[in-house]
C-alpha cells in the first residue's frame, strides 16, 4: 500500500491565473509550516519543479528529497497565464467559461487542456507507488487531479473541492484500488 500525503505549496498572493510562472510562496507563517511538518511523516519528499513548491517543501526538512519533478507543475495557462479571470473573459467568455464549466479536452490558446493535465499528473504519481508514503508537494490542479483519481469521479465535481495553500490531501493506493482518507486538511 502506498500512502500519497498531497500538500499544495504555500501562498503566493497573486490575484491571476498562475500555473507555470515561477512565482514564489509566502512561507513566513512559520508556526503553519511547523504544524505540517508535524502532522506529516518521515517519509521521502518531491515535489514540482516550481520554486514555490520546491521551496515549500524544503521548508519541511525532509529526510531524503526527491529530485524535483516537472510533470508536478500546476495547469499551463498559456495565453491566460497571469492574467485574471475577469480579462480573460472580457475577451473571449465562451472559452473559459467552457474550460471551468465543462473541463476536460478544452484549453487555453497555448495552454493544456485538464483532461492534458491529469494524464500529465497520472503518470507522474504512478512513478511513486512503490514507496509506501511519500509526500507530494505541489499545486491546486496537481492535487485535484489525485481527487478526481481516487474519488472516480468527473472533472467537474472535482473543482467542486477547495485545496488551501500548506493544507494535506491524504490518499491510500492499494492493490489497484484508491482510498480518500482527507481532502484539505489543515494541521
Amino acid at each position: 500500500m502506498t500512502r500519497l500525503w498531497l500538500v499544495r505549496h504555500g501562498p503566493t498572493h497573486a490575484k491571476s491565473m498562475v500555473g507555470w510562472s515561477d512565482i514564489p510562496a509566502d512561507l513566513s507563517d512559520t508556526a503553519a509550516i511547523a504544524r505540517l511538518r508535524d502532522h506529516l511523516p518521515d517519509a521521502p519528499v518531491v515535489s514540482s519543479d516550481l520554486v514555490r513548491a520546491s521551496a515549500t517543501a524544503d521548508a519541511l526538512s525532509p529526510a531524503l528529497r526527491l529530485p524535483h519533478d516537472p510533470n508536478l507543475r500546476e495547469i499551463n495557462f498559456g495565453d491566460w497565464e497571469l492574467r485574471s479571470f475577469a480579462e480573460v473573459e472580457a475577451e473571449d467568455p465562451h472559452t473559459i467559461r467552457n474550460y471551468w464549466e465543462d473541463p476536460g479536452h478544452i484549453a487555453p490558446p497555448g495552454g493544456e487542456s485538464w483532461n492534458a493535465v491529469r494524464n500529465r499528473v497520472d503518470n507522474a504519481i504512478d512513478g511513486y507507488l512503490s514507496y509506501d508514503d511519500i509526500i507530494v508537494v505541489a499545486h491546486f490542479g496537481v492535487i485535484l487531479t489525485q481527487v478526481q483519481r481516487a474519488l472516480g469521479i468527473g472533472a467537474y465535481a472535482a473543482f467542486s473541492h477547495k485545496i488551501d495553500n500548506l493544507s494535506v490531501t491524504e490518499l491510500a493506493y492499494d492493490a489497484g484500488q484508491w482510498h480518500v482518507d482527507r481532502i484539505n486538511h489543515n494541521p
